[in-house]
């Protein structure tokens, strides 16, 4: 049976109002909660960028049944995978085993920051592998050393290592990256209903395994103030990950975005007070195969009244489609 989650958007809300709609989502009935996990948002509109670690800690506080994960952490720049490794291995112990680490090749928007660069995606590729070689190896609670093409680490231990370690998602898009992660991660994630993704992760992954997708929606009692909502913060969307993956700042995603109208962005999320519209704009991650789908509510203006109005419903129109 298919689950359905919350995305705790970080680009579009701060750190105390996250926590609020963490516990508002598990009262709503979501089985999972995700956070994206940003140093910089999308669009200058969306004007938030927490540090998603140190809110995840405090909503494993805040809640007690949902599940949590990153979606996506990128574990080879911004942050080295050993310091990943330890804050999965903490969240883990504080959410008491409800945690997911997911992991991803990044965006040139959050990683640029520290100054490396941005390297070309067959090498992100392989410093992904790398760096997910360490976090399983730390995750052991073992003393590790490594040296690797990338990344080397020497004599480290995690000393608050969960005995059962910490699942791993990993974010994949083509065949390539099935073929590199697929034997490394526990779960699929993918940001687009594309079967043939379950279907190569399927036959090179070894065991159950959840695919977890995500989707945008803006639900509004009013279709028009829906629209404007996703126009105005979620734009950015239609340019694609091969697009968004290299764009640098939030000013060349307004650049790149200055064309794309309310209409083009209501063609591609579902707008408006039509809950049974919004719930069918999910059918395709089902239809191709995915076990997980996390919702992705558009603009911080609207969670409040989205979590207590409209989510319950949504939730019974969705389990319905199953």
């Amino acid at each position: 049976m298919a689950r359905f989650g919350y995305t705790l958007m970080t680009e579009q809300s701060g750190p105390r109002e996250l926590v609020r709609y963490a516990a508002a989502a598990e009262a709503a009935g979501f089985d999972f909660e995700v956070s994206s996990d940003h140093y910089s948002p999308w669009l200058t509109s969306q004007g938030h960028a927490p540090y998603a670690w140190t809110v995840l800690g405090a909503v494993a506080q805040a809640t007690s049944r949902v599940e949590l994960m990153t979606y996506v952490t990128c574990p080879t720049m911004r942050y080295h995978p050993a310091v990943v490794a330890q804050k999965a291995a903490t969240l883990q112990v504080l959410s008491d085993g409800r945690f997911t680490l997911g992991l991803g090749a990044g965006e040139n928007l959050n990683e640029h920051v520290v100054g490396e660069g941005w390297p070309a995606v067959d090498a992100r590729q392989d410093m992904l592998v790398e760096a997910i070689e360490i976090i399983r190896a730390l995750h052991t609670g073992e003393l590790t050393t490594y040296d690797g093409q990338y990344f080397r680490i020497d004599s480290a231990r995690i000393w608050d290592a969960p005995e059962a370690g910490v699942p791993i998602g990993v974010a994949v898009s083509g065949a390539k990256s099935i073929e590199h992660f697929a034997p490394l991660g526990d779960h699929l994630i993918a940001v687009e209903p594309d079967a043939d993704l379950v279907e190569g992760w399927d036959a090179m992954h070894e065991g159950p395994s959840r695919k977890i997708g995500q989707i945008p929606i803006s639900w509004d009692p009013d279709e028009e103030t829906a629209i404007e909502r996703a126009h105005d913060q979620f734009r950015w969307f239609a340019g694609g990950w091969a697009v968004n993956a290299d764009l640098t700042t939030p000013a060349g995603f307004e650049a790149a975005t200055q064309f794309v109208r309310p209409e083009d962005v209501a063609s591609s999320i579902a707008c408006g007070p039509d809950l049974d519209r919004l719930a069918e704009s999910m059918r395709p991650y089902l239809e191709a195969g995915f076990t997980d789908i996390a919702i992705v509510q558009i603009g911080d203006e609207a969670q409040d009244r989205f979590l207590a109005e409209a989510a319950g419903p949504l939730l019974e129109r969705l389990r319905e489609l199953i």
